[in-house]
C-alpha cells in the first residue's frame, strides 16, 4: 500500500446556524468542497433542562438531491420525517437519510436526554448524490452502535466502526447511492493504524478532539479536517493523544452542482422546481409527535 500525502489542513471555524453554534472546516474560503462531500458541521449542545424538548434541536425542514447524515458521538437524536420514519439513535450510532426527490424531517433531543447526561455531540455531513439518483424515492437508514461492524487493533485498544462501504475487510450496513466509505474511529495515544481504500476516492478525516501524527506530514490537532491527495491507497495515522475521528472516502461525482439552502441539484431550474414542489406540499407533511 502507498500512503497518501496531505492536500489541505482546514481548521473548523465557528458559525451560527440559527441558535446553534457549529464548527465548520468545509466549505471554506480555501476549499469549496471535496467532491462528493459538501459540508461538515460539528456541534456540541448542552440541553437546557427547563426547555421543552419538542422545541429543541432542529424542527421540520425539507431536503432534496443529497444525503444529510448525522453521526452521533454523545447523547442521542430523535428523527421524524414525512415518510413516517420515527426513531431515536444514541451515542455511537448514525442516521443516514437519502433525501432523493424530497422529504421533510426533524432532529430533536430524545425524551430521556437528561437521564443520559443532557448533552449532544454530533457531526452532520452533507453527501452529494449523482444526477441519476437525485429524484429517487427517499430512504432513511438508522444504525445503532451495537449493529455497527467494528475493527479493533490487535496490538491495542483503537477501533474503527464501519458505517458504509468496505473498510478493514468489513462491510458497512448502510446502503448509499454512491460508493462511499465512512467510519468513526477511536485512536489511542501511541497506537498506529493504516486504513486502505480505493485510489480513485476523495478522502478526508476530521478530528473531534485529541491529536494525531499523519505519516509523512506531522501532527494535527483537534477540530481540523485533513484532505488527502489522490496519490495513494491508504492513510497512516498515529495517536499523539486519545483522539476521536471521522473518516470518509468516496468516488467523485464530477457533475455540475446548483445548491440553495436545503436543496442540492444540478441546475438552477431544478432548484426552482424543488422550491416550488416544497411549497406545493409535494415533499409531504411532518406533524411531530
Amino acid at each position: 500500500m502507498k500512503s497518501r500525502t496531505v492536500k489541505a489542513l482546514l481548521f473548523a471555524h465557528e458559525y451560527a446556524m440559527g441558535i446553534l453554534r457549529v464548527k465548520q472546516p468545509f466549505p471554506s474560503a480555501s476549499v469549496e468542497y471535496p467532491d462528493p462531500f459538501l459540508l461538515l458541521h460539528h456541534a456540541k449542545v448542552n440541553i437546557n433542562p427547563e426547555k421543552n424538548l419538542k422545541h429543541e434541536g432542529v424542527g421540520p425542514h425539507p431536503h432534496r438531491g443529497f444525503s444529510p447524515v448525522t453521526f452521533i458521538f454523545e447523547g442521542g437524536v430523535h428523527h421524524q420525517d414525512s415518510r413516517g420514519n420515527n426513531s431515536v439513535i444514541y451515542k455511537g450510532g448514525v442516521q443516514w437519510m437519502n433525501a432523493g426527490m424530497g422529504i421533510i424531517h426533524s432532529e430533536r433531543p430524545p425524551a430521556n436526554i437528561h437521564e443520559i447526561g443532557g448533552k449532544q455531540e454530533i457531526i452532520q455531513m452533507w453527501v452529494n448524490t449523482p444526477a441519476s439518483s437525485k429524484m429517487n424515492q427517499p430512504e432513511y437508514h438508522p444504525l445503532r452502535a451495537e449493529d455497527t461492524p467494528t475493527w479493533t487493533n490487535p496490538h491495542g485498544k483503537s477501533a474503527i466502526h464501519v458505517v458504509s462501504g468496505t473498510l478493514m475487510d468489513l462491510q458497512g450496513p448502510i446502503p448509499t447511492p454512491l460508493d462511499i466509505n465512512s467510519a468513526t474511529i477511536e485512536l489511542f495515544e501511541g497506537e498506529s493504524i493504516e486504513i486502505p481504500f480505493k485510489e480513485s476516492h476523495e478522502a478526508f478525516i476530521y478530528l473531534l478532539d485529541g491529536e494525531i501524527n499523519i505519516h509523512g506530514y506531522g501532527p494535527v490537532s483537534a477540530e481540523n479536517a485533513v484532505l488527502f491527495n489522490k496519490d495513494g491507497d491508504s492513510i497512516k495515522l498515529k495517536g499523539k493523544a486519545d483522539t476521536r475521528l471521522l473518516f470518509m472516502s468516496g468516488e467523485p461525482i464530477g457533475e455540475p452542482m446548483a445548491s440553495h439552502g436545503p436543496f442540492v441539484m444540478n441546475t438552477e431550474s431544478q432548484l426552482m422546481i424543488a422550491m416550488r414542489d416544497y411549497q406545493m406540499g409535494k415533499m409531504g407533511v411532518l406533524v411531530e409527535e
